[in-house]
């Protein structure tokens, strides 16, 4: 009786052995809590909720590499610098940037985005004309136009002076005779020369004579100044450099890296919570300027403000974009092996080229 038992039990043995096999090879990956935030293109929720962007991609490849699994939690970057430092995330993804204060606080890995601030203005194709009009009305074109006159008034009242005795074409009256002398300098100098008035006595003639040779100097230093005067008051309150932003209203991310940037350079600016806040801002015509991570500010005006704004092609305060890790975190090299694996070659760039598109 005992022998047919035995039977029964290894029978039993062999069927529930696999079982319990399959349910350790099914066993769930462990979870890594992963702080992120929404910085498009490399970190973004899409209409369902999942994350999205360069980095979050990026970071995938490497968790199914390394085998973990993530669980996504969208913190402020404070919450974020934080959490990394403390231990209470096990990685920190978004658009990170490598400094040296977050740098002692935390960990980090290889980078694997090089870019710099850039800087954001509206587009200026559709008012060129409307501030060149405007700079009619500037003190600097009004000043020019004033100091022509003077001069062209003081040779009219000059040759008035030789010729009012003399000659009927400018007549004694001196109201009437300077004023025949400024129409006199005046075509004289424009080279038009009507010849309804031309001095007679010797010493209107010299003085016609070196206005002609004067004018021919005058005119090109005036032309050339009056031009000038134009052109700096339609650009003045253009920007075209870093140099530029103390003279504009600049806005940028509070406790940002380009923050940090503008206060070490005398720099006033205006503060928001968020880029998007801050870009509107500037699309609506509050701010002259956004200062911010370019790559961002590219995505940004590409997606939402193609014909508004646009993004100066020049990039300062080079900075890297890394994954944040906890202070000795054993996951470290792992994540860098791999990052380095994934972070390079065509697919790489595809992904890159797919978010950020062409300069």
């Amino acid at each position: 009786m005992i022998q047919p038992l035995n039977r029964a039990f290894v029978v039993l043995l062999l069927f529930v052995m696999p079982c319990g096999i399959a349910a350790a090879d099914e066993s769930p990956l462990p979870t890594l809590n992963v702080a992120t935030r929404s910085v498009p293109p490399f970190a973004y929720q899409d209409a369902d909720g999942t994350w999205r962007g360069i980095a979050i991609e990026l970071w995938e490849r490497i968790a199914d590499t390394i085998g973990v699994s993530s669980r996504y939690v969208e913190v402020s970057l404070d919450e974020m610098l934080k959490g990394t430092a403390t231990g209470r995330f096990d990685a920190a993804v978004g658009a990170l940037s490598v400094t040296p204060e977050r740098e002692a606080a935390f960990d980090f890995s290889h980078p694997f985005y090089r870019t710099g601030l850039g800087i954001a203005v509206a587009r200026d194709d559709d008012d060129g004309w409307w501030s060149m009009l405007g700079g009619l009305a500037s003190p600097r074109f009004l000043g020019g136009v004033a100091a022509l006159l003077l001069l062209l008034a003081v040779v009219g009242a000059a040759v008035w002076l030789f010729e009012r005795r003399r000659n009927t074409q400018f007549p004694r009256d001196p109201v009437c005779g300077i004023g025949a002398g400024l129409w006199w300098s005046s075509v004289t100098m424009t080279t038009v020369g009507y010849g309804d008035k031309a001095p007679v006595t010797f010493g209107g003639r010299v003085l016609g004579l070196i206005w002609m040779f004067a004018s021919v100097i005058l005119i090109s230093m005036i032309t050339a100044g009056l031009t000038t005067a134009l052109t700096l008051d339609a650009l003045s309150d253009k920007v075209a450099s870093e140099d530029d932003l103390g003279k504009v209203r600049t806005a940028t991310v509070a406790n940002s890296t380009s923050a940090r940037r503008l206060r070490s350079r005398g720099i006033s600016f205006s503060a928001f919570d968020d880029l998007g806040a801050a870009m509107q801002a500037l699309a609506a015509g509050e701010f002259d300027a956004v200062v911010y991570d370019r790559p961002l500010l590219r995505y940004r005006v590409r997606t939402l403000y193609p014909e508004r704004l646009r993004v100066l092609n020049i990039t300062f305060e080079p900075q890297d974009y890394a994954i944040g890790l906890p202070p000795d975190s054993a996951l470290r090299e792992k994540v860098n092996r791999q990052l380095l694996a994934h972070s390079r070659g065509n697919t790489w760039e595809a992904l890159v080229m797919r978010y950020l598109g062409t300069e």
